[in-house]
């Protein structure tokens, strides 16, 4: 009885450090400490400030790889929206060469923390990558955990191919 309420608490605890480092900091124009204000024309604007949603490549010019810090990409490129649509671009498989990479969407804080993919949807297999990459709109207000499915987890723990997001109502910023 006892483990579980601690595992409840601590799961409680992981999943509002979350939300609250993936809010903080993103210039909500609150306070005077605006770094480079102009003093004319407001403070200044997120670069996330684009009205409508928006099409992000997940890592940017990176892409979806080994070895890149998605988690950091993400506190640094967010906040996300609802109707945001992220696009994952990795390479599909075509020889011993190339690293096949998968995009999987877990069910919970838990299995993120751990990268246990073993209740995990796949979102996009290892050729969905390719070309213009493959496309998931954030419908829900829910936190939405992605990783790497593939080598049984490894690209998720190991390659740091894991990230997640909690889109937020555009009003609200």
């Amino acid at each position: 009885m006892g483990g579980s309420t601690f595992s409840l608490s601590l799961i409680f605890i992981l999943t509002a450090s979350m939300l609250g480092a993936n809010m903080a900091n993103k210039d909500w124009h609150f306070g005077f400490n605006y770094t480079n204000w102009p003093f004319k024309g407001g403070p200044p604007q997120s670069q996330n400030d684009t009205p409508g949603p928006r099409k992000i490549v997940v890592g940017g010019s990176k892409n979806w790889q080994l070895n890149f810090n998605y988690t950091n990409w993400a506190l640094k490129n967010g906040p996300f929206y609802l109707n945001d649509t992220l696009v994952f671009k990795y390479d599909p498989p075509t020889n011993d060469s190339i690293i096949p990479h998968s995009v999987y969407l877990l069910p919970n804080l838990w299995s993120f923390s751990t990268c246990d993919l073993r209740r995990a949807t796949m979102v996009a297999n290892v050729t969905q990558g390719g070309g213009e990459g493959f496309e998931f709109v954030l419908k829900k207000w829910q936190p939405y955990y992605f990783a790497c499915g593939e080598r049984d987890g490894y690209h998720c723990n190991a390659g740091q191919m894991k990230f997640f997001v909690m889109p937020l109502f555009h009003q609200w910023h």
